[in-house]
């Protein structure tokens, strides 16, 4: 339940306020107590809840996927075995080259993060987010990386879904795809800033070889969309260069992460009720 008396920590700097102060003292944050859910978001976790909503969302929506079309249901490929059939991913909000630059769905960037096409996929991918989400949250706090997340997931997509056509193989993204390892690869690339930002070597190369070697995996396994990853990384690096984790985080940083959360849900909402054509 909501905290409606005595003191919390404000989000943004930390101090000691009334949880109904109207502003915090020290850093003049309007509503630091959140209407008395600062206590709440700060029970939830490091990420605020944020890698149990991608987990069972991503969980949901690949049990939905897979009970649409139980006869598609996928029963070949190492990264598809078990996994939907391809209307199925389409019709729930698959991104790519035919989605968005053909059929003119660009809401897909946002939904795709949130879709799997097989089994091996979904559990490479939450096992990572469940890694990194806190991590990144730890240095960025909550809402900025939720933030990150969103931004990585346009980024990526986008790339793979502009280079999709390129008649180089190794530089060009899918005509359909899917996949959390988008915003994964941006989280390492928010990593990889703060490392630079904050003089923290280890962090910086921690993320910078992890992403490296997610990169090279994706050149060397067919059917990966490596173009995903690396916009991916590049929206999370250059992202956290304008969140800046050197500075306390806003409330209006809360209100865009919710409405990043929101426009996700409303993204896989559009795919399934706006007509194909």
């Amino acid at each position: 339940m909501a905290k409606r008396t005595g003191s919390i920590l404000c989000p943004s700097c930390g101090r000691l306020v009334g949880v109904n102060d109207d502003v915090c003292l020290n850093c003049g944050r309007r509503k630091p107590g959140m209407w008395g859910l600062t206590a709440v978001l700060g029970r939830l976790g490091r990420d605020a809840g944020f890698v149990q909503i991608v987990i069972g969302g991503c969980v949901f929506l690949y049990l939905a996927m897979l009970a649409v079309d139980p006869h598609g249901i996928q029963m070949n490929g190492l990264f598809s075995l078990g996994g939907p059939s391809r209307e199925a991913l389409f019709r729930f909000g698959a991104s790519g080259g035919f989605p968005v630059r053909v059929l003119g769905r660009w809401w897909t960037l946002l939904s795709a993060g949130w879709l799997h096409a097989g089994l091996l996929h979904i559990g490479f991918n939450l096992y990572w987010v469940r890694i990194l989400a806190p991590e990144t949250a730890e240095l960025y706090g909550a809402a900025r990386m939720v933030i990150l997340y969103t931004i990585s997931s346009i980024t990526g997509f986008l790339l793979s879904s502009f280079t999709a056509f390129l008649p180089i193989p190794l530089l060009h993204g899918g005509a359909l795809t899917v996949g959390a390892s988008a915003p994964i690869l941006g989280l390492l690339g928010a990593m990889v800033w703060y490392g630079r930002r904050a003089g923290s070597r280890h962090i910086g190369s921690q993320a910078w070889s992890y992403s490296i070697s997610m990169i090279i995996f994706g050149f060397l396994m067919p059917g990966i969309d490596n173009m995903a990853h690396i916009g991916g990384f590049a929206g999370g690096y250059f992202g956290a260069m304008l969140l800046d984790p050197m500075k306390p985080e806003r409330g209006n940083h809360q209100a865009i992460a919710l409405v990043c959360l929101l426009a996700s849900a409303a993204a896989v909402v559009a795919s399934l009720v706006v007509p194909i054509g």
